[in-house]
């Protein structure tokens, strides 16, 4: 059991290390000039091995563990009773923005990231098509919780709704850290921000789908 724990200790730290690696020379050298040869020799490993904990080079920025398609999905499919999906996520949000989440850029240097990420066609190409596969990923979800037909208005909506505020606060987030905002700061705008996302939603949108109190699963919205 000991030898087990120590083997899959010495695998997150190899893939850390290739990718603090592959993240610090795309930004020194810009995405699309760097090549997973660079990368693994830098890191000191064969480029077999770096294929083993990242199946494309796009992973290295944007790994599929972190940035998920069932982001939305999760969120609402993990909510407690008497929320709806709409809440799940604006708390959601407002959580990491409070714990200052790497996943939203929070950190110092993450403008430098931002940039090199928007400077790189497939990696804009992979962000704009993870945000429309979350919202599509959402409605799925909701439809199976809900009964609804996927392609019910309400139902439509209300996931674009949802899709539509988590996109905007990323894309807040880097527009501040491209003009050099600090992470406090622009922590402080997107919690503003989403305090008007609540006030502009409909009330539909947090009644949609609120999960009841049953054991045996959520009620239909």
């Amino acid at each position: 059991m000991g030898e087990e724990g120590l083997r899959e200790r010495k695998k997150r730290q190899t893939r850390r290390r290739i990718r603090e690696v592959a993240m610090r020379l795309f930004v020194e050298h810009g995405f699309d000039k760097v090549t997973i040869a660079q990368v693994a020799a830098e890191a000191e490993v064969s480029v077999n091995t770096l294929y083993n904990y990242f199946e494309a080079k796009e992973d290295l920025v944007l790994p599929p563990d972190e940035a998920s398609p069932q982001r939305l999905a999760a969120i609402v499919r993990e909510r407690a009773s008497g929320v709806s999906p709409a809440r799940a996520v604006l708390d959601r949000l407002r959580q990491e923005v409070h714990g200052r989440e790497r996943q939203l850029g929070l950190t110092e240097g993450f403008g430098a990231v931002f940039e090199m990420m928007r400077s790189a066609p497939t990696l804009a190409a992979r962000l704009e098509d993870l945000g429309r596969e979350m919202t599509e990923a959402l409605a799925a979800q909701l439809a199976e919780e809900t009964g609804d037909e996927r392609d019910d208005p309400v139902l439509c909506a209300v996931a674009g709704q949802i899709g539509w505020f988590h996109s905007m606060v990323f894309a807040e987030i880097g527009r501040r850290l491209v003009a050099g905002r600090g992470p406090e700061e622009i922590a402080a705008d997107v919690l503003r921000l989403l305090d008007a996302v609540e006030e502009l939603l409909g009330e539909r949108a947090f009644t949609y789908a609120v999960r009841g109190a049953r054991e045996d699963g959520p009620l239909p919205g």
